[in-house]
């Protein structure tokens, strides 16, 4: 069986997506101006994504190391409930978010792009990176996306759990019809 084959099983019993922001949500980079204003770019089909994937009855959420008001009003503007930010044990703050939503650890995906994603990966059922993660953490991941972080990635994952749930057609349809 191949790895998508396997992350679609996997993914069919998810009902917690659980991203890292930096590196995932965004490329990565961290643009500031002279006067210190923070600069992020997200990708507009990621944003969609998620809405999509919480109308299908599967909670969003964001663990990162870093804190940013920037990412507060995106997520709060998508609708994304759980937020935690500056999370220097991301596999922690993982555990205690499945704890607080009474999940088994394989109803949860993770997805990540550096080695601080590590140890929250494993802490899951089914551990993705972005086409753009560091090379070890692709090693410890149950699927790649093939669209880097910022360009897309977090909206083929959706699409990804949806579609292995059977419910990616009438998600496009809510919006198309």
């Amino acid at each position: 069986m191949s790895d998508k084959n396997k992350a679609i099983d996997k993914a069919a019993s998810i009902k917690l997506a659980v991203f890292d922001v930096d590196g995932v949500m965004t490329d990565g980079r961290l643009i500031y101006t002279n006067n210190q204003d923070e600069h992020k770019i997200f990708h507009v089909h990621d944003g969609l994504g998620l809405q999509m994937l919480k109308q299908s009855g599967c909670e969003i959420a964001i663990v990162s190391a870093r804190s940013s008001d920037l990412v507060l009003n995106r997520m709060k503007e998508l609708n994304v409930d759980i937020i935690l930010q500056g999370q220097s044990n991301k596999r922690e703050a993982l555990l205690a978010i499945i704890k607080k939503l009474n999940l088994n650890r394989s109803n949860v995906s993770y997805t990540g792009d550096d080695i601080l994603d590590i140890p929250a990966m494993g802490a899951c059922g089914l551990a993705i990176a972005v086409a753009n993660a560091h090379p070890l953490v692709k090693k410890h991941a149950d699927w790649i996306t093939d669209k880097s972080g910022g360009a897309g990635a977090v909206r083929e994952i959706c699409e990804l759990i949806l579609s292995s749930q059977g419910k990616l057609e009438t998600a496009i349809n809510n919006y198309i019809i």
